[in-house]
């Protein structure tokens, strides 16, 4: 607790009743549940002094907070009027706090407080109070209530929700412009005293800013701050409870002030004269330098627009407005010549492109400068005298004729002689040459307008001192025409002449072309070589002939064909002619005069056939040659085929008995050719199975004795047909009737020997 507090305590305990010493008497009145309240406080001389009070309803007791003192804070008395102080009565106490923070003597009716309250934590206490027999505990008072009002003293400083304030205000405002409010609260009890009672003051910030001590609003102190020359500031201010007096409570705050930017600075170029140097050989665009005027001002408030305004190099520079950083950037508008003009001077204006009219007074929002421009010379490329040369040369120049010459020269002021190039490249067939001293060009092969007309070539310049500069120009060189080229036949003639041609007859048309141009067009002039009695030609004075008969009728037969010498010559200096030959065949044709057949071969093919016809039908007699062969071949061998195509086919097979072999199921077994009986052989029989292609005689084959072996038999059959022409391997027919003599095995069939059976046997 501080010295403050300690006064203003000693002061209520001076000043107030001494509520510690109140004592509060119960007593019956006519009046229903009222009470008489006595307060004994002691006079100056010692006696205590009665004040009897007419009967009112009491309700509250009054407490001061934050009691410091080392005994139970006494906050009053309770006295029933039925206490005859015999101790026959107990006092009880319920409500807010009863038995903790408040507790009564049961005896005496004594109330204390067992600890330091807080007013601001709670500010008053609601109880109730009985009297109670102690013996009977019957109550002998109606319950009373009753408050403890705790009253306020000055514990609480006043406090700002924040720390630190954040505010703002344009610079060169007025004095007394606001700028942010700010407040403080105190806890302590507004309605009691002044202890809730805020004083607002300033602490630091004067004298550019002052504060409302009743609202706490800071304003402006000082005219036209200037926040080019201080932007931040920092004010504190205090607040004092007890209406700012001697020994209140105060809390401060801090706010820190910003400054904003208005426009009230115009843009100044820091030199009135800005130099600036660009080489001649600068392409348009190039940016050369750059000039800036600098505004104390920010964001849009410095935002500047460049000019060109005046000077003697207005078409030949431009400026553009960097609008990052605020500088304006010269740039080349037309090529440069250091030859021609070596300094040009400008004046360069900025202004600011936001002007706030509060202040136009300040003066005018732009500023000019001067900016000379220097060329610097620069070891420039030869100049040719001519974007493009044109030159025009006959064909029938001779050789090493000088058809142009192209002009250059060094544009530095220490001028540079010149060595001429021609570039390969353009001139692959090396057809011209240059000297390269004097740039003449001159021709080092023959020239043909007919191969080509044009020629493009390249010429390069260099200096002599520096070869590294060069430069090209473009030489057309167009090639005029001379007449050396003779006429010739248009097209090749494929020309005939009919048999039955009558004189006069007209068989052909020609014409001619000419590899020369001459300026007024070709002119033809054709005729024959000598005098031709079969033919003659006719000029038809537009660049064609006819071609004509002369006799009546040409034989195919005596004369196949005719050359015709025609002589064709044009009208140009000097007169170029050529003959060109005429074939013409002698062709049958019929009474319209259409071709039917010529020359001699051509009489035995039919007529109006072409060599692609004739090609197909020999192709078609060919084909039906080839397919007639197949089809004989195919035919013939169908004749040999056997007479007997059954499935039943019976096959009889010999085969060698000193092997156990397949039997009569191996089809690798000997084929026996034909068995019969000699005494049964017919003579003069002829084959019945094939047709013979040529008449044999038969041949009879000797009897074989009756006891002739059967494998004696075989080989002589076999001998037999070996030297038959019309024998195997062809099917044969032989009578199976004898089986020869004494076989051990029998019957080598499966009929009986006394049959007679025939078997057709299939060879192939």
């Amino acid at each position: 607790m501080t010295i403050y507090q300690v006064i203003l305590l000693f002061l209520l305990w001076v000043c107030l009743p001494n509520f510690s010493s109140t004592e509060m008497l119960f007593r019956r009145t006519s009046e229903p549940q009222s009470k008489i309240v006595k307060a004994r406080t002691p006079g100056r001389d010692g006696k205590v002094l009665h004040r009897q009070k007419r009967g009112w309803m009491w309700n509250q007791f009054f407490l001061l907070e934050e009691y410091t003192g080392s005994d139970y804070q006494y906050v009053g008395k309770l006295h029933s009027d039925q206490d005859k102080g015999d101790g026959s009565l107990k006092y009880i106490l319920s409500g807010d706090g009863a038995g903790t923070l408040f507790i009564i003597d049961e005896k005496t009716g004594d109330i204390h407080a067992t600890r330091r309250i807080d007013r601001e934590e709670k500010a008053f206490y609601t109880l109730r109070a009985q009297a109670i027999n102690r013996r009977t505990l019957r109550p002998v008072e109606p319950e009373s209530e009753f408050v403890i009002k705790i009253h306020d003293i000055n514990d609480n400083e006043p406090t700002f929700p924040e720390e630190i304030y954040t505010a703002s205000v344009p610079e060169m405002s007025v004095v007394g412009t606001s700028v942010v409010q700010v407040t403080a609260t105190d806890a302590d009890d507004p309605s009691y005293g002044n202890s809730a009672r805020v004083i607002y003051s300033i602490l630091q910030g004067q004298p550019y800013f002052s504060v409302e001590p009743e609202t706490g609003i800071i304003r402006t102190a000082l005219p036209n701050m200037n926040r080019e020359n201080r932007e931040q500031y920092q004010v504190v201010i205090q607040a004092k409870d007890m209406g700012g007096q001697m020994g209140g409570l105060s809390g401060t705050t801090t706010v820190n002030i910003t400054l904003t930017d208005v426009n009230d600075n115009p843009p100044r170029f820091s030199q009135n004269t800005i130099h600036l140097r660009v080489p001649e050989s600068s392409p348009v665009g190039t940016a050369i330098g750059s000039v800036k005027a600098t505004d104390a001002d920010t964001g849009k408030n410095a935002e500047i627009e460049y000019r060109i305004i005046d000077g003697d190099g207005t078409d030949m520079f431009d400026i553009i407005t960097q609008k990052d950083t605020q500088e304006g950037i010269l740039t080349v508008r037309k090529p440069l010549d250091y030859e021609s003009r070596r300094l040009y001077t400008l004046k360069v204006e900025a202004e600011n492109t936001h002007v706030d009219p509060r202040f136009y007074y300040l003066g005018p929002f732009k500023d000019t400068t001067i900016v000379k421009i220097s060329v610097e010379d620069v070891d420039e490329p030869p100049v040719f005298s001519r974007s493009s040369y044109l030159f025009e040369v006959h064909e029938d120049i001779e050789v090493g004729t000088i058809i142009g010459t192209v002009m250059a020269r060094d544009p530095d002021s220490a001028s540079s002689p010149i060595r001429f190039s021609l570039d390969r490249h353009t001139d692959l067939d090396r057809i011209f040459n240059i000297h390269s001293g004097n740039g003449s060009i001159y021709t080092s092969k023959p020239l043909d307008r007919e191969i080509s007309q044009w020629h493009n070539l390249s010429v390069i310049a260099a200096e002599i001192n520096n070869p590294k500069e060069t430069t090209r120009v473009a030489v057309f060189v167009r090639i005029l025409d001379v007449n050396d080229n003779a006429p010739q036949f248009a097209v090749f003639y494929d020309t005939f002449v009919c048999e039955n041609a009558r004189p006069g007859q007209l068989i052909q048309t020609i014409s001619a072309v000419d590899k020369d141009d001459p300026l007024g067009g070709q002119k033809f002039f054709f005729s024959l070589a000598a005098v031709n009695p079969n033919f003659t030609v006719q000029d038809n004075e537009d660049n064609t002939a006819r071609i004509l008969t002369r006799k009546n009728g040409f034989s195919r037969h005596e004369i196949s064909s005719y050359l015709l010498p025609v002589v064709i010559s044009d009208n140009d200096y000097p007169i170029q002619s050529s003959t060109g030959t005429l074939t013409i065949r002698v062709c049958a044709c019929d009474n319209q005069g259409n071709m039917q057949s010529c020359s001699a071969e051509a009489l035995l093919l039919p007529a109006g056939l072409s060599t692609g016809a004739l090609i197909a039908i020999l192709l078609c007699i060919i084909i039906l040659l080839v397919i007639v062969v197949l089809f004989a071949a195919l035919k013939r061998q169908r004749k040999k085929e056997p007479l007997i195509l059954s499935k039943e086919d019976i096959r009889d097979n010999i085969v060698s008995y000193n092997d156990e072999g397949g039997g009569e199921e191996d089809t690798q077994a000997f084929d026996i050719g034909t068995l019969r009986n000699p005494a049964v052989i017919e003579d003069k029989k002829l084959r019945r199975d094939i047709i013979p292609e040529t008449l044999f005689i038969p041949r009879r084959t000797p009897s074989a004795p009756d006891n002739t072996d059967v494998r004696d038999f075989i080989n002589e059959r076999l001998k037999e047909h070996d030297i038959d022409p019309t024998a195997p391997p062809y099917d044969s027919l032989a009578t199976y009737a004898y089986e020869g003599n004494d076989s051990i095995a029998e019957s080598l069939s499966s009929l009986e020997s006394g049959c007679h059976m025939e078997y057709i046997q299939h060879f192939i």
